[in-house]
């Protein structure tokens, strides 16, 4: 009995020591500093910004279609006609004020602030915005501001360690951590162009135009839509790539508006019965079932029934993927194309040419 008694009064002392000695826990173990994203996270967070707008009607709707995806945005009660919503962004260009964010976290806005993670609160300028591609760049005053560097998002693999920063709900300056769960994820309904990052990171609404950094504390990629029932997270989110977001803020930067170029081209996916009938290898591409006349696609020497296996040297998985690639170059750039005619490899160059005024609706065209 009096050994129980002494175990119960140790017991108890340990639980009583256990608050100072949470306050000693060691910082190193064998030597080796415990792992913490926390370093990194102090270089990043301040490039993070919270994003409120006011505007009449509606903004930062969901779109219309599934009712599972949402876009991260939260909406609080607002009165006498105004909305006002919540959003995020990422400050990408410290020396000109430039905050990349989305379309919808500022659509219909007729008033922005931008506050940074010390407090300070800017009037920000809306520069151009690219609905199709869900991303809009505004500027603030460049007082003492800090940017994120840029990775190469081509480069990130299914596994990489992922860190999702944003204000949730208005929670500023939130941070969750997760993996990149699939690269590619195509034709969701989301937006026009879609080329998504998915991620099991915590994301939420209020979370849309935040930052998606590798382990590094580079930006890889803008949260933008979860798939989820009533808007919360289920651990499927989507971001846009790095990439292919600098590529459409640099021409909103420079034009306010994305120019973006086409070939003239009806295009569907090769599929395994297509590739039989046409005698090649049942791989990935994208197959030419209309050609514009007088198009660039004409000029190039493209026909019906060629099926394009690569775009500047990178690999078509599909005609989505294709029309991605194409929608991103600029008026006038030139765009190398590999395609497979009649069982041979043929390489083409063609100019990409501007949109016609009027484009008829209801077609796939590139």
């Amino acid at each position: 009995m009096p050994h129980r008694r002494a175990r119960l009064l140790a017991s108890l002392l340990f639980l009583l020591m256990l608050p100072a000695l949470a306050g000693t826990l060691p910082l190193a173990v064998d030597g080796q500093p415990l792992p913490s994203l926390a370093p990194m996270l102090e270089r990043v967070m301040p490039a993070v910004v919270h994003i409120a707008t006011q505007g009449p009607g509606e903004m930062g709707e969901a779109p219309r279609g599934d009712p599972l995806f949402e876009r991260f945005f939260g909406a609080p009660p607002a009165g006498e006609g105004v909305e006002e919503g919540l959003g995020s962004g990422v400050i990408i260009d410290a020396e000109r004020g430039h905050v990349v964010t989305n379309a919808h976290v500022v659509e219909g806005a007729e008033s922005i602030v931008v506050t940074l993670r010390d407090g300070r609160r800017f009037t920000a300028r809306l520069l151009g915005s690219d609905p199709a591609a869900d991303i809009a760049v505004l500027r603030i005053t460049p007082q003492r501001l800090t940017a994120l560097p840029l990775a190469d998002s081509s480069r990130l693999r299914v596994g990489d360690f992922v860190v999702a920063i944003g204000n949730p709900f208005g929670l500023e300056q939130t941070v969750t951590s997760g993996i990149v769960s699939a690269l590619g994820r195509r034709r969701l309904g989301i937006e026009s162009y879609e080329d998504f990052i998915q991620t099991d990171a915590s994301i939420n609404p209020g979370n849309s135009g935040g930052a998606l950094v590798n382990l590094r504390g580079e930006l890889v990629g803008i949260n933008t839509a979860i798939l989820g029932p009533n808007g919360a997270s289920i651990g499927i989110g989507f971001a846009i790539p790095v990439n292919m977001a600098k590529a459409i803020a640099d021409q909103l930067v420079e034009y306010g508006e994305v120019r973006r170029g086409r070939l003239g081209i009806g295009i569907q996916d090769l599929t395994p019965e297509l590739a039989s009938a046409f005698k090649i290898p049942p791989t990935h591409g994208a197959v030419v079932a209309q050609v514009e006349r007088g198009s660039a696609a004409e000029r190039a020497g493209l026909r019906v029934g060629d099926v394009i296996v690569r775009v500047n040297g990178r690999p078509v998985l599909d005609a989505s993927q294709l029309r991605n690639e194409v929608g991103l170059l600029r008026v006038g750039s030139r765009v190398e194309l590999e395609v497979m005619r009649n069982g041979k490899a043929l390489k083409l160059s063609a100019e990409v040419a501007p949109p016609p005024r009027s484009e008829p609706r209801g077609q796939q065209l590139s």
